[in-house]
Formats: structure tokens, sequence, C-alpha cells
């Protein structure tokens, strides 16, 4: 039986994206059912549309605190019974109600090699600081900020002539490639969020993740 995804954007939704085209190619073991944005202006409603996925927009801005919109997502969400919630480029920190709802079966991707350069501007913080690589992360999603048990990461070069777009770029194909392949694992009950770190085929991961070899 498949199983039941939502994705929450902000944004394009080129992950999104990603994890759909796996879905129909049947390389995913599962069904997008629902998109929702904080946005009304994220493409990624677009790309649902297209793709016949119910898509709702929730404007945060609406409600009288983050605890509050929480709660209405929750409301939303709960309504399609997920057995995974992603977050693909959703730009709002979540409250600890809303991590606890869903823990163990909430998703989030980062652009860059965790516990490295938590939060926003990675790929300047990267160039800035010199670093020899950077990458991206799919991690479990816990109340500390970027701070959840990593499933997978993959890694690129920083180059000398390397710019923030063109970093950016390469990570982004990164994304769309361990993205859905974590999806993937659970979706086939491969992977499991232990109390002793993330579990693949019963396995221990190490801290770091998998490690997708390019």
């Amino acid at each position: 039986m498949k199983k039941s995804i939502v994705v929450l954007i902000s944004g394009s939704g080129s992950n999104f994206q990603a994890i759909l085209d796996h879905c129909q190619q049947g390389s995913i073991n599962g069904q997008i059912v629902a998109v929702i944005s904080n946005r009304d202006d994220a493409f990624g409603l677009k790309r649902a549309e297209m793709a016949g996925i119910p898509s709702h927009f929730i404007d945060h801005k609406a409600f009288e605190g983050r605890y509050e919109f929480d709660q209405s997502l929750i409301d939303l969400i709960d309504q399609y019974q997920p057995d995974l919630i992603v977050l693909a480029g959703f730009m709002r920190i979540l409250s600890a109600k809303f991590v606890r709802h869903y823990q163990a079966r909430l998703f989030n991707i980062h652009p860059s090699l965790l516990p490295r350069y938590k939060g926003l501007n990675t790929h300047q913080r990267v160039l800035e600081a010199g670093d020899p690589e950077h990458g991206c992360s799919v991690h479990f999603v816990t109340e500390e900020l970027d701070g959840g048990p990593l499933v997978i990461q993959a890694k690129t070069d920083v180059n000398t002539a390397d710019t923030i777009e063109s970093l950016q770029n390469r990570v982004h194909a990164l994304e769309h490639q361990i993205y859905p392949l974590a999806v993937s694992w659970f979706c086939d009950d491969r992977l499991q969020h232990s109390p002793e770190g993330v579990l693949l085929d019963g396995k221990l991961l190490p801290a770091s993740g998998f490690l997708l070899e390019n």
C-alpha cells in the first residue's frame, strides 16, 4: 500500500517536483496527497495544480502568532492523514507542538553539511569560510532548528571560481537526488527514527547519516 505524503513549501517547489517525479515513475512507493504553502505566489502551488494535487495557501500573517498558525496547519494536514510530512523549502520555524505532533514522520532538507551552517545563507557562509566542500542534508525534524537526526547527505567540492549561484545550483542538483531517495526509504519501511538514532534496514546510521557517493 502506498504511503501518503503532504508537502509544505514556500517557493518554487523544485524538491517537491523531484519527489513527485519519482512517485509518478514508481521509484517511490508513495503518493503526494496535498501541497500546502504559506505564500500564495509560490510556484510550487502551480506545480501541484498542474499535477492535479490538492493545494492550499495558509497566510501565516493572518494569525496572531506562530502557535495559532501551526495549529491551523495541523488541522489542515490531519485532514489528509499522511504517513509522512515533507518540508521542501518551507520557510517557517515550526513550534515544538507541531514537531511533536508529527514526530518521526517529518522530514526537512537543508543546504549544508549539517551540523555545519544551520540557518540561512549557507552558500555564502561556506565561501566566506573557505571550506573545501559543501553539500546538503536530509534529516528528521526535531525541536532543535536544523538539528534533527541525519538521514542522508551529499557532498560537492568547492572550487576557487565558485560563486553563491554556482554553489547553489550544484547543491540543488544534489538535493533532487537525496530527497527522493530518503522519501523512498521511508515509504518502503526501510527507515526508522529510534531513540538511538536513524536506522536504515535495521542498522544504525552514523551521526552524519548515509553519504551518497557521486
